[in-house]
């Protein structure tokens, strides 16, 4: 696919995918491949292609003599980032929000007490760098630059848990945090306790302190579900 199609299929992609997870396609809506194309004015070649992606995530599903139709959201691949950064995109933000950080508050507390057990000198100098990042950026209305800290910070310690399960949630995560950011959902200047529970999970993990590196890591998710309380109620 040369570069203008590849920009023609992204377009396409994000216009249904945004129109889908918001609701103006309710499940069961058909989506005919020819309605499509004349709408963006694309080939029916592109279409194709953006079905087989939106298929992919479960959102549609082709039928023969019927076209593509729209699957119930039960059905979506809720993690799937780009579902993610979607329903994030839409009125039902704050609900997303909360859901997905309710997630990360029952995952990342354990991740960070098994990082404590098993992570690598080299996973440690990583975790204590972007805590020092953060830091450094959360003052002065950094958002963006405390945001690569944060996602990079947040990874490291689902990966450095050892169970690939957590460590695939990084995606997940990083979505999360970034949709906070560029959505506004987020104070110009993050919390300074946070940024400092952040700096001590470092240390934790340094440790070896599991016990610790977990309850510090639930008092950050609770503390960003309050945030949510103020900012996406």
């Amino acid at each position: 696919m040369t570069t203008a199609g590849r920009g023609l299929h992204t377009h396409v992609l994000d216009a249904l995918g945004l129109a889908i997870t918001a609701g103006e396609y309710p499940q069961g809506s058909v989506l005919r491949t020819d309605e499509v194309a004349q709408r963006f004015d694309v080939s029916r070649t592109v279409v194709r292609e953006v079905v087989r992606v939106l298929e992919s995530m479960h959102l549609v599903e082709s039928r023969r003599r019927v076209g593509v139709t729209v699957r119930p959201t039960e059905e979506w691949n809720v993690y799937d980032p780009q579902v993610i950064r979607w329903r994030l995109a839409g009125a039902d933000r704050p609900r997303q929000l909360r859901s997905l950080t309710v997630l990360r508050s029952a995952v990342e507390p354990v991740a960070a007490g098994l990082a404590a057990r098993h992570a690598t000198p080299a996973q440690c100098a990583a975790l204590t760098e972007c805590a020092l990042g953060m830091v450094a950026t959360s003052r002065g209305h950094q958002l963006e630059g405390y945001l690569r800290h944060d996602i990079a910070f947040h990874r490291i310690v689902l990966e450095a848990s050892g169970n690939e399960m957590f460590a695939r949630l990084g995606d997940v995560v990083a979505e999360v945090l970034a949709g906070r950011t560029h959505h506004h959902v987020m104070f110009d200047d993050p919390d300074p306790a946070a940024v400092t529970l952040h700096v001590q999970v470092a240390e934790a993990v340094r440790e070896g302190d599991a016990a610790r590196a977990e309850e510090i890591t639930r008092e950050i998710a609770m503390g960003a579900l309050a945030e949510l309380d103020v900012l996406a109620p």
